[in-house]
Order: structure tokens, then C-alpha cells, then sequence
């Protein structure tokens, strides 16, 4: 399988543009992350997810809405036809989800901290719920979920991959640099590519052309694969 491209926390129409052309596969689009820095309105998330769309890219609302109740109607509203995750969502709320919409691609977050798994103990539940790919994190020491930039360790990943039956996303403290670090992880069969917020901007914290162009090239998308052969 060639690796997933998923670059999350995109703002403006101008992201979007610069994703698409970039190669990218999926962007996360952000609403109901209180306090998060790429935090969208409905109406923003709508037209950012019609303009992903658009441009060949997979729209993923990212969201720590914890009820299924809430998250449906976001997802009509902003004609979304992928979530992820990103809270301590309990397995009902995949259930849920599915439930309403068979169609509807689910990435559940799975956070690890101080070389554990806060979730090991329900992977077989998400997956009976119906997960369709998980997403391997680090949380921070304080407690902080999605864009710590803190370096996911390459052991404890390997391990939790094992405990899985589902694909999964890499984040993390994902770089160009770290990409050899983490070949033992993106060999796994289960590797479905990386995700990625901090490692793709700059300084001034926009999304930056150059770092993007190096992660494609370290972290080859689906896209880009096919397009060269």
C-alpha cells in the first residue's frame, strides 16, 4: 500500500490550494477543538471542505466532540464524508456513527503517553464498532492531544501496532528528518501513511511550501506514487 499524505490544520482557501497542488491526500479541517489554533466556524469548515473536495483532496473534520449527536450534523453541514477523532471518544460513538452512515470513513486517535496506549484496552472494541483506520499520537506531558510536535517513540509505536487488525496514520513529531528514524514503523503492513501539523509549517506558524515539497519527498503520498507511474 503507498503511504497516505495528511496534513492537518488548514485556515484559509489559500491551504487548500497549496495542499492540492502539493500532492497532498487528505487535509484536517478543525471544529470542535476548543482553543485550537486552526479552530473553524461551520460556515469556514463548509466552504475549506467543498474547496478540498474540489481539489482532489479528502476533506477529515477533526473534532473532540465526544457524542455522535453533535458530530452528525457538523458533518451534513459541511457535506463531510470522513472524521477523525481526536478525544477519548468511547466506542459507542464509532458505533454511532456508523450506524447513521456506513459510507462515513472514521479515524479514531489512539494517544500514547509515557509508553503507554491511554486506549489499548478498547482497540478490539473501536474495532467492532467499526473503526476504519486509527492514528497513533502523542500526547504531552501536561496532557495536551494533536500538534505537541512531541516525537512519538518508534518501540512503543512498533508495539501498538501489533495490538492492531486496522490500518493506521503516524503522527507525532513527524519530520523530514525523523522519516529514517521511523522506518521500522512505515515497513509495518498495517502503515497507512503519516499525519502531519507542526513538521509543515514555519515559523511565523503558516503552512510552508518548502517543508511540505521535503515531506512529500521523504514521505511519499499515494498521489505523487501514482502520478510517476
Amino acid at each position: 500500500m503507498t503511504p497516505w499524505v495528511k496534513i492537518c490544520g488548514a485556515t484559509r482557501p489559500a491551504d487548500i490550494d497549496l495542499l492540492a497542488g502539493a500532492g497532498v491526500d487528505l487535509v484536517g479541517l478543525w471544529h470542535g477543538v476548543p482553543g485550537g489554533h486552526a479552530e473553524l466556524g461551520i460556515g469556514a469548515l463548509a466552504a475549506l471542505a467543498h474547496a478540498a473536495a474540489s481539489g482532489g483532496l479528502h476533506p477529515v473534520l477533526v473534532t473532540l466532540q465526544a457524542r455522535a449527536a453533535a458530530i452528525r450534523p457538523v458533518l451534513a453541514a459541511a457535506r463531510l464524508g470522513w472524521v477523525q477523532l481526536h478525544g477519548y471518544q468511547p466506542p459507542g460513538t464509532v458505533h454511532a456513527l456508523k450506524a447513521a452512515d456506513d459510507d462515513l470513513r472514521v479515524i479514531k486517535v489512539l494517544h500514547l503517553r509515557g509508553g503507554k496506549c491511554q486506549e489499548r484496552s478498547l482497540i478490539g472494541a473501536y474495532e467492532r464498532a467499526g473503526v476504519d483506520y486509527f492514528l497513533l499520537d502523542s500526547v504531552s506531558e501536561h496532557g495536551r492531544l494533536g500538534s505537541t510536535a512531541q516525537a512519538l517513540d518508534v518501540t512503543v509505536a512498533l508495539a501498538l501496532a501489533e495490538a492492531l487488525s486496522t490500518p493506521f496514520l503516524l503522527a507525532g513529531g513527524i519530520t523530514v528528518e525523523r522519516a529514517g528514524q521511523l522506518r521500522a514503523v512505515s515497513d509495518h503492513p498495517r502503515f497507512l501513511g503519516i499525519d502531519v501539523d507542526t513538521g509543515a509549517r514555519g515559523r511565523d506558524g503558516c503552512l510552508d511550501p518548502a517543508r511540505i515539497a521535503d515531506l512529500r519527498r521523504a514521505w511519499p503520498s499515494a498521489r505523487e506514487l501514482a502520478a510517476q507511474r
